[in-house]
Formats: C-alpha cells, structure tokens, sequence
C-alpha cells in the first residue's frame, strides 16, 4: 500500500518511467556515487527514512541544464581584419567642439 505521498510523488513520473527504486537513508549514504551514477542515467530514486519518503533523487529538468557548452565555438569565430581600427568620421566627431 502506497503512502499519500509516494502517491503523488508517483503522479510526476512518466508512464513510460519504471517504478523508481527505494532506498534508506543509510544505504544511500554508504553508496551515494552509485546511486548519482544511477540517477545521472535516467533513473529515479526514492530515499526513505523508517519506511517514509523524505527525498526524491532524479534528473534535474531539461530547463535546469546548462544549455551553453564553453568552448562549443572555438576555432568557429574570427574576428574582421579591421576590428580594432578606429573610423575616420569617429576621430573627426572626437576632435569636434560640443
């Protein structure tokens, strides 16, 4: 029998989602790089203290997700052979009185 909250975490998962794995507190603590690999793959996990659920660990959103990527343009992006000369008509508004 599921809890009222196991109910309604399990509202948020997607029905082609398998159940998510449950784990205590103590088994997550002693294995968390495991359980992060796990998660990382897609899996979701519920961490459970006295046979209640106190967290939730899944893939963050893909709105979470850094969408840029350092160094994803390198070698793409030149710069114009003139871009750090001055236009003339831009040193002739400098010397000009206000």
């Amino acid at each position: 029998m599921m809890t009222h909250r196991e109910e309604t975490m399990s509202e948020h998962l997607p029905d082609n989602e398998p159940t998510p794995q449950k784990i205590g507190v103590r088994e997550l603590r002693g294995n968390l790089t495991a359980y992060l690999r796990q998660v990382r793959q897609g899996s979701t996990i519920l961490v459970t203290s006295h046979d209640q659920v106190v967290a939730e660990l899944r893939p963050p959103a893909p709105s979470y997700r850094s969408r840029r990527q350092p160094g994803a343009l390198r070698g793409r992006i030149r710069m114009s052979e003139d871009f750090d000369l001055t236009p003339p008509d831009v040193f002739e508004s400098m010397d000009r009185d206000l």
